[in-house]
């Protein structure tokens, strides 16, 4: 098995496009179900945790700034490492993320041993 990173973007920023307190809700209610899911295959390779929205980012010229960048409209919402045989088994997996019903994406990456 190799471990894959899976992050998750998606627009936080267009008003238009955000869901209502009960779509977030019930939102929020099938990631857990997804994460319970992927538990229970053994499929996480890290525990999860949750992560601040803010962050710092380090340019090229070594000056700091508050992150993300506030004109991009799609940020990193999270991210978890999983385990898979193969990018098509580990895109597979990242099918059933609840990002994408909000229009986000997920990128997979396999980590280099």
């Amino acid at each position: 098995m190799n471990d894959f990173l899976l992050v998750f973007r998606r627009d936080y920023k267009t008003k238009e496009i955000q869901p209502s307190p009960e779509q977030l809700q019930a939102h929020l209610s099938r990631w857990r179900e997804w994460f319970d899911g992927l538990q229970a295959r053994e499929l996480l390779a890290r525990p999860l945790q949750p992560w601040e929205a803010t962050g710092k980012v380090l340019k090229h010229d070594k000056t700091v700034t508050d992150g993300p960048y506030a004109e991009i409209k799609e940020s990193i919402g999270g991210f978890i490492v999983i385990r898979a045989n193969s990018y098509d088994e580990a895109v597979e997996i990242a099918k059933g993320a609840p990002i994408l019903e909000l229009g986000g994406t997920v990128e997979v990456r396999m980590a280099v041993v």
